[in-house]
């Protein structure tokens, strides 16, 4: 399973653990939407990944591969599993564990509290030449302020460490072999808060981003489907992964 649910006595830890980038595909996003509905009686949720990347987004193998029909499946889909962590009601703490790239960056910007222990984070998607999905851009929007997003997104710059911290990328820092441990001790605390009034607020604070995530998708992600589907961006998709990837 690209995606693992483990307890910690009531505190649900989602693993990405798919090949070695911990990438999102098809898979790995389907997945996480359903192991966060397997975590509905948890408390609280933590989100790592395995080995030293937390996330390095979008599988761009399966981009190459599967061309313009598997784009149009997937970035529905990326959308939809970047949406249920972003609109969890439980607190969701990401441990970075390592890496957090493009698609990564964003799914760390989703959850309400970010631990990293080591990597970089930043979003590169431009770099690569296709644009966010709305609601991606959304929850940059909200994670990090709409003045930081120009140059957040146009420069596709990534930071860690200290520089990451004052950037306000993540909330702080912990050593590499204790970013779980000490993101599974921001969930606890998150989680001893009243439930219910926890999750009302957090949906007062997102509820701007959800009103226009839902007004406006339906119109702007065709959009950022035929560019993801343009000969240029799949060629450009190529290019990256033929020297970097294969």
């Amino acid at each position: 399973m690209p995606i693992t649910l483990e307890s910690h006595q009531d505190i649900a830890v989602l693993r990405i653990d798919h090949g070695g980038g911990n990438t999102l595909d098809t898979d790995s996003c389907r997945e996480l939407v359903l192991r966060l509905e397997e975590a509905e009686q948890a408390r609280a949720v933590v989100l790592t990944g395995t080995g030293r990347v937390f996330s390095a987004g979008v599988d761009l193998k399966r981009i190459d591969d599967g061309g313009a029909s598997y784009v149009a499946q997937f970035l529905p889909l990326l959308s939809d599993a970047l949406l249920a962590v972003f609109g969890s009601p439980r607190p969701v703490v990401a441990a970075l564990n390592g890496h957090a790239i493009a698609g990564g960056a964003v799914l760390a910007a989703a959850c309400d509290h970010r631990v990293l222990g080591g990597g970089t984070i930043g979003v590169t998607e431009l770099l690569v030449g296709v644009p966010f999905p709305l609601a991606a851009l959304e929850i940059l929007r909200c994670a990090y302020g709409t003045a930081p997003l120009p140059s957040l997104t146009y420069s596709g710059e990534t930071r860690g460490g200290e520089d990451a911290l004052a950037a306000g990328l993540v909330d702080e820092l912990a050593p590499p072999e204790e970013v779980l441990e000490r993101a599974l001790a921001v969930a606890a605390r998150l989680g001893e808060l009243p439930a219910e009034a926890f999750a009302h607020t957090k949906a007062q604070i997102r509820q701007p981003f959800h009103e226009r995530i839902a007004e406006y998708r339906h119109a702007a992600d065709p959009e950022v489907e035929r560019l993801w589907q343009a000969p240029a961006a799949l060629a450009a998709v190529k290019s990256y992964v033929d020297r970097v990837l294969r």
